[in-house]
């Protein structure tokens, strides 16, 4: 969410003062240039290069002091809220986890819903993990790999692993068949480029919903006839519907777009400077692209009624006789959709959803499961 909002941002800002007759700041430059980086690391993953494409160009002074304006806001100003958060994070509690040698670092904006999902995953197993926090303007905690987006996970620094829902997929099968090393795992989820009808390059991974299990292991897992089918069916649900619907429902308006930045930048600390930029061009820009993607996704008018509907029906899915997707204990879609709705806490859209929508109870149910690791028996 926030990091969506960042990275348009940067973009803003790169474009107007790239614009012809208009001439870049060193002030500018040498602000973004010294965003704290950790370091580098060797990648033997794959991936293609990130899609970059100008929003806007406007010419003259004006132009060059919007682009200081929005990478001052939406480049340091927000980077430096995230940059709060960074941390070695080890999950706590029992270190006889399953897997617990697997050395796991985490690349993640921490407001992206797929990184999200990846961190409930890994919360709900007790997999210990250190989380690297990327700039989203310069990424330069990504120089050294070819792929250019989050979340990406470090397996004992040598494997690569992109793309959320293959992390859970590929970690999963490992937890639970370890005769096969992560490497072996991942060639079961290969990478297919494609050019999509904008003419823009997207990578897709072939299989990525799928658990890579024996015959004799899928029954002991999905001892019901569909269960596997089901989990898959709403883990795409999630990547495919639920998360185009955060930033719409979160930017919905002017005010509720001030009070998302507000609230970002009273986490971060901001000096006063640097918090008017986060939360007045921001929540602009913000609340511009939202409208755009609300047309993009054809969402109704009111995009409230769009998030209660698929909140609403993703609770009678789970129906009245089960606790979570997965029965007593939450399954990989579980996990997938409480890791996207999480990333709402703190803001309107979030109250509303749980005011206006029968999520409530499960969702309690979720964080308790993630906060106790619960998959770890």
């Amino acid at each position: 969410m926030a990091a969506l909002c960042t990275r348009t941002l940067g973009k803003v800002g790169w474009s107007l003062l790239e614009s012809p007759g208009v001439r870049r700041p060193g002030t500018v430059s040498s602000l973004a240039g010294n965003l704290s980086s950790f370091g580098s690391r060797r990648s033997f993953g794959t991936g293609g290069s990130g899609f970059r494409s100008k929003l806007l160009s406007l010419r003259g002074a004006g132009g060059r002091a919007l682009g200081c304006a929005f990478l001052l806001g939406g480049g340091l100003g927000l980077y430096q809220s995230v940059k709060m958060s960074v941390q070695q994070h080890l999950a706590q509690g029992d270190t006889k986890a399953p897997a617990a040698g697997l050395k796991l670092t985490l690349y993640q904006y921490k407001t992206c819903p797929f990184c999200s999902k990846v961190r409930a995953f890994l919360d709900f197993y007790g997999l210990p993990y250190e989380i690297v926090e990327v700039n989203p303007v310069m990424r330069k905690e990504l120089k050294w790999s070819t792929y250019r987006k989050v979340p990406i996970l470090m397996v004992a620094d040598d494997v690569q692993l992109n793309d959320s829902s293959v992390i859970i997929s590929s970690i999963r099968t490992y937890l639970i068949n370890q005769d096969k090393s992560i490497s072996d795992i991942l060639r079961c989820y290969p990478e297919m480029k494609s050019v999509n009808d904008s003419g823009k390059e997207v990578t897709e991974y072939l299989n990525k919903y799928w658990l890579m299990l024996g015959e004799a292991e899928i029954t002991d897992i999905y001892p019901e006839k569909g269960m596997q089918k089901e989990e898959m069916k709403w883990r795409q649900w999630a990547d495919d519907w639920l998360v185009h619907l955060i930033s719409p429902n979160v930017y919905r308006t002017t005010g509720e777009a001030l009070a998302s930045f507000d609230y970002i930048v009273r986490e971060g600390k901001f000096g006063n400077f640097e918090g008017f930029f986060a939360k007045y061009v921001g929540a602009a820009a913000m609340f511009l692209i939202a409208k755009r993607l609300k047309s993009r996704h054809n969402l109704q008018d009111d995009v409230r009624q769009d998030l209660y509907k698929a909140v609403n029906d993703w609770v009678a899915a789970i129906g009245k006789k089960r606790k979570f997707m997965g029965g007593d204990h939450p399954n990989l879609a579980d996990l997938a959709v409480f890791g996207v709705l999480r990333v709402m806490e703190g803001l309107q859209a979030f109250d509303d959803m749980m005011k206006n929508t029968k999520v409530k109870h499960w969702y309690r149910h979720m964080e308790r499961e993630t906060l106790n690791h619960g998959g770890r028996n």
